[in-house]
């Protein structure tokens, strides 16, 4: 079976390696990795592919930063001709970002079997370009791989035929199970007892300097009860600087590779995101998550981990990080196959497929 992956940027790398490691011990297997060069920083990309032990990419096609639409269109036009030299027979997609639906937009043009790596999501927000593409993925693919019950429920609401479906768990927690050894045997580096983390990042958060403003007016309050430390992506501490804001009483540094950042999360009391993957990889190691968004495409953080949706309501996040200082936090659990397997699950259906089956999106496979 000829494989082709498809990775862009910083959460794509940590749901690509325990998938390309469960297939590379199974026999019969050619896979050829690209990298579409959506995240091209050295501190968001190669060094993942060193400590996640991702080979150097087979293609990279140095997309580069720009509009979704630019971003998308040039991942199209250069990904096109990859996938008719290389043609595999099937192409996996990770998540929501816009190499994952320029792929499935090239590969549904040119008859090429799709596989969605964590399908299913929904925030129900269109205003964000991540649904956006969550919505088309899910659509143009024939193999749809779901982290969780609600993935299912979603997709069945919008009429995917069942046997397209397969819930195989989450693959962000299998590459944190391996590599939570390594993150746990780091030094703290004269870290704080306590502290909070904080990661800032989406477009509605940082792009408008009175909601910038406002989130790093709570984050200093938060500072009066907790050091914060704060691995600031390059959008943010550019928006920062060219909104005159200030961030000193606060510990800004550059972003971490992934098993440094899995060491702080780890350790920290409490974590403060709008990201996606952190409310899941805070669920499963049990620290408190307080996500600075009024949804999530992630609910079973919300219903069964330790995530509270705080918005941007200053009232609720100053109640909500009271409760943990006071060890009153949110309980959670962790969700059914989140044990570290998603990436054998899902070797395991892929290669219960023939080679030569058609575009029916049927399988040999079952739930």
């Amino acid at each position: 079976m000829n494989l082709l992956h498809i990775v862009g940027a910083r959460p794509n790398f940590m749901k690509v390696a325990p998938v390309l490691r469960a297939l590379k011990e199974r026999e019969n297997v050619a896979q050829t990795l690209v990298h579409t060069g959506q995240h091209y920083d050295v501190n968001m990309s190669d060094v993942f592919f060193q400590q996640l032990g991702i080979p150097l990419p087979d293609v990279n096609l140095a997309v580069g930063s720009g509009t979704h639409a630019k971003q998308t269109a040039e991942t199209m036009i250069r990904l096109e001709p990859v996938v008719i030299e290389r043609a595999p027979d099937i192409v996996l997609v990770y998540g929501d970002v816009n190499s994952t639906v320029a792929t499935a937009l090239v590969c549904a043009k040119l008859g090429v079997r799709v596989a969605h790596v964590e399908a299913g999501l929904r925030s129900f927000d269109r205003t964000m370009p991540e649904e956006i593409n969550r919505l088309m993925t899910d659509q143009l693919a024939d193999l749809l791989f779901t982290p969780s019950v609600d993935g299912d429920e979603n997709l069945r609401r919008e009429g995917i035929p069942a046997e397209k479906v397969f819930r195989v768990g989450n693959v962000m927690i299998d590459s944190l199970v391996r590599l939570l050894p390594a993150a746990r045997s780091l030094s703290p580096n004269g870290l704080p007892e306590r502290y909070a983390l904080v990661t800032l990042h989406r477009p509605a958060n940082v792009d408008d300097s009175a909601t910038l403003g406002g989130i790093l007016e709570s984050l200093l309050e938060v500072s009066l009860d907790l050091d914060v430390v704060f691995p600031a992506h390059p959008r943010t501490r550019k928006r920062i600087a060219d909104f005159g804001l200030t961030a000193k009483q606060l510990h800004v540094v550059d972003p971490l590779p992934y098993v440094d950042f899995l060491a702080l999360q780890a350790r920290a009391t409490v974590v403060i995101t709008d990201s996606g993957g952190i409310q899941e990889e805070t669920t499963y190691l049990g620290v408190p998550c307080l996500t600075l968004r009024e949804n999530t495409e992630r609910p079973i953080t919300v219903s069964m981990g330790t995530n509270v949706l705080v918005g941007r309501d200053r009232e609720k996040l100053r109640m909500e990080l009271q409760l943990v200082l006071s060890g009153r936090a949110k309980k959670g659990t962790v969700p059914p196959l989140w044990d570290g397997h998603a990436g054998e699950r899902i070797a395991a259906i892929l290669l219960g497929i023939p080679s030569e089956a058609k575009l029916s999106g049927k399988s040999t496979s079952g739930h």
